[in-house]
């Protein structure tokens, strides 16, 4: 998969919307038709969001894929949890994954906890970095950087996305109680976002993809809807394994505050992003320590693959986040 933006060009008008919003200009109307370029596209879904005839989709993954392994594990993104009215339970929904079809459940937000415990280490640990250092969490970010800001590189953080490192855990768990060979077990994110379907099989930073594919939030949300339902609360099985450190990356600044005692900068929304890089580039930010940007708005709650109104998923993940420990997992260097 080069991108998983994808024009479907019977619907296109040619109305010039999606160029004129495009952060990285990679769209061009031609023939009465829009085409898009897939050396400049970075896969942001903002075309997605501002397209008046749905003429653009991201492609995900088909379920049917699962029936390609032994044995399969989901790993959902801390943003599903906001997608729901009325939960209460983590566990609720990481259930209701089970019944859907997955054999087993590794939770990114349980990654984003270990991701956080290296780099506190990291930042105490006195090793020079280039200043400020900018997250690696969104893989749209990271190309834009990559395309348009090249100077700003090595300030990204050397740490690959959570995602990436749930499947990397996950799939060493699931051959160590299966027996399995690696390659016969199927390890997929349930994802708010293209970048991030795009990242699944064509990820920044990596040789080769640790993921064997990513379905979105909004498809998953509507096969749990039913199963959720009539699973019975009092015997839930315990799966959930993070606490508020890792279910705060799921909107903006949740990353910035589970790193501690740093000065830092949580920026949303994609132009937002390129005026802060702009100002980074050009010196004005001296004081900033860690720099957050993604370029949904209120992060990945706003993701285009989400359900929900992203403030109210934000505020329905911060509810949840209240019943939960601080945190369940740490960065261990062996």
């Amino acid at each position: 998969m080069i991108h998983s933006v994808v024009l479907e060009y019977r619907k296109c008008r040619g109305c010039t919307t999606c160029i004129k919003n495009c952060p990285t200009e990679a769209i061009r109307v031609r023939n009465g038709k829009a085409t898009i370029l897939n050396d400049r596209c970075i896969d942001c879904g903002t075309c997605i969001r501002v397209c008046p005839h749905k003429a653009v989709k991201s492609v995900c993954d088909s379920f049917d894929v699962l029936k390609n392994y032994k044995y399969t594990v989901a790993l959902p993104d801390p943003a599903l949890y906001g997608q729901f009215q009325h939960l209460d339970d983590v566990d609720i929904v990481l259930n209701g994954l089970l019944e859907i079809g997955f054999d087993s459940v590794y939770e990114t937000a349980a990654a984003a906890e270990i991701s956080s415990g290296y780099a506190r280490q990291y930042i105490t640990s006195g090793t020079k970095r280039p200043m400020p250092e900018i997250s690696s969490a969104c893989p749209a970010v990271i190309r834009l950087i990559c395309m348009r800001f090249p100077k700003l590189i090595p300030n990204i953080a050397p740490v690959i996305i959570p995602a990436e490192l749930a499947a990397i855990l996950a799939r060493k768990k699931a051959v160590a109680e299966t027996g399995l060979k690696p390659d016969e077990i199927g390890v997929f994110s349930i994802v708010p976002c293209s970048s991030q379907v795009t990242a699944s099989h064509s990820p920044v930073g990596l040789k080769e993809p640790v993921l064997d594919g990513a379905f979105a939030i909004r498809d998953v949300y509507l096969k749990l809807l039913g199963p959720m339902k009539k699973l019975d609360k009092e015997h839930l099985k315990p799966l959930s394994s993070a606490g508020i450190m890792g279910v705060g990356w799921a909107y903006v600044g949740g990353e910035s505050a589970a790193r501690l005692n740093e000065r830092y900068v949580a920026v949303d929304g994609i132009e937002n992003v390129i005026r802060m890089l702009e100002e980074i580039e050009d010196g004005r930010l001296p004081e900033a320590d860690f720099i957050e940007l993604r370029a949904c708005t209120q992060g990945c709650v706003g993701g285009c693959l989400c359900v929900e109104n992203p403030f109210g998923a934000k505020m329905r993940t911060k509810r949840i986040m209240r019943e939960l420990p601080v945190s369940r997992n740490r960065y261990d260097p062996k």
